[in-house]
């Protein structure tokens, strides 16, 4: 049916051996375009804008979308038709492209635009979604439908955590999105499809001091300088593990470095405790060398930092806390290779400490914001955690308003 707001469409009769309607063309109010009025193959009434000024011309595109609608034909037959409608309306060709075709370029664009850490996330993102189409890649992109996009989003949702699934949704959903405004697609197919639900809330803690001196005693050397740095800076591992002593400015007590993530340039005061350990490493002639070189290796090689995540995740079980991963999958999917499962603490929980411990200690939450590099406010409280004895001094501050009659009546007194 169609909706009481939108008027039907003219009918005309046909003769005695007719099967419904022909096309018709109508004005609404306020346009002036004509609509085509059909009825598609299940029986469906339609208007469709033909973009026409023009009564004819209007009228032979009515004909046309109503043909089209009835007939049973192939995908590539529809792009055809509807090319050719796009050309006669416009006098332009239909711009076109593959799926596959269309991602390599859009990937091309946005190299030069984003970090590489970035790239690599979206051509990863890419790959995938092309590997899962396979032959259908080399279709034209307007023939990628919502019912594909659900279909690979249910696929990924038994391969991998919910987190990662809706990463790839929000990539497809920019990618076509890009498609749209160029004008490769007339919509973004994406938009409608909804992200998957997390099971359970997803929680996220700092680590305790007790936790960090466990993790410090187990490490070797290079991972103890990363710990040490991520708690005193508060800083995302990927940007730790690319550091070299250029960094530093010893003078000024400063380390000095570009987000990954972000771009935002960040300068950070070193704390007592880390320019004492900063002192204690070898020193480097080439201030081009990294402050952990094996760390250093790993990102810049790979541009991920899967393998040190990995790393991080084995010396947090062989301080207790965490279980100890198999190497191999096993059949229940769990294991080093297996699906994996989200976990409160992993090295970013170095960012939530740093953040808790310097807001718990009373350093106004704009400064902690721009140490850590928060873009926003908003994000900066998700990473802090007040711990219960800070709550109980703010709450033993607060005047007993029951006992203390001075309290109550200046506050009574007092102007609104």
């Amino acid at each position: 049916m169609l909706p009481a707001w939108l008027p039907s469409c003219p009918q005309k009769q046909l003769g005695p051996n007719s099967m419904g309607y022909v096309a018709s063309i109508r004005r609404k109010r306020g346009s002036k375009y004509w609509f085509a009025c059909f009825i598609q193959a299940d029986g469906t009434r339609v208007q469709r804008s033909t973009k026409e000024t023009d009564r004819k011309r209007a009228q032979n595109l009515a004909d046309t979308f109503e043909q089209v609608a009835r007939a049973r034909i192939t995908a590539r037959q529809a792009q055809r038709v509807i090319g050719d409608i796009f050309h006669r309306v416009s006098g332009d060709s239909l711009p076109s492209t593959s799926v596959c075709s269309y991602f390599e370029s859009w990937l091309a664009r946005k190299k030069p635009e984003t970090a590489d850490s970035t790239y690599i996330f979206y051509r990863g993102k890419a790959r995938r979604f092309l590997d899962w189409l396979g032959d259908r890649a080399a279709r034209e992109l307007i023939t990628l439908t919502r019912a594909n996009l659900l279909a690979f989003r249910t696929i990924e949702a038994e391969r991998v955590n919910p987190s990662t699934v809706n990463h790839a949704i929000k990539f497809l959903r920019m990618v076509l999105e890009d498609a749209k405004r160029d004008g490769i697609i007339p919509d973004n197919p994406a938009d409608t499809v909804k992200l998957v639900k997390r099971n359970g809330e997803r929680l996220r803690r700092p680590f305790t001091l007790q936790e960090i001196k466990r993790l410090i005693a187990v490490a070797n050397d290079e991972w103890r300088s990363l710990i040490v740095f991520g708690l005193y800076t508060g800083q995302r591992l990927g940007d730790l593990a690319r550091l070299t002593w250029a960094n530093l400015d010893l003078q000024q007590n400063e380390v000095r470095l570009s987000s990954s993530k972000t771009g935002r340039r960040q300068i950070i005061p070193l704390a007592v405790a880390l320019r004492r350990h900063i002192e204690s490493l070898p020193s480097a002639d080439d201030p081009a060398q990294p402050l952990h070189p094996r760390a250093f290796a790993s990102v810049t090689k790979s541009g991920k930092v899967g393998t040190l995540s990995r790393q991080f995740y084995e010396i947090m079980a062989s301080a207790a806390l965490a279980p100890v991963k198999k190497h191999r999958a096993s059949k229940d999917g769990t294991g080093r290779n297996g699906r994996r499962q989200p976990s409160e603490i992993s090295f970013h929980a170095l960012r939530h400490t740093a953040t808790s411990l310097m807001k718990n200690a009373g350093i106004p939450a704009a400064v902690v914001q721009d140490i850590i590099g928060h873009e926003s406010a908003a994000i900066s409280a998700n990473y802090t955690h007040i711990d219960a004895s800070t709550k109980r001094t703010a709450i033993s501050a607060l005047p007993d308003v029951l006992q203390d009659e001075t309290f109550t009546k200046s506050l009574l007194d007092t102007p609104f």
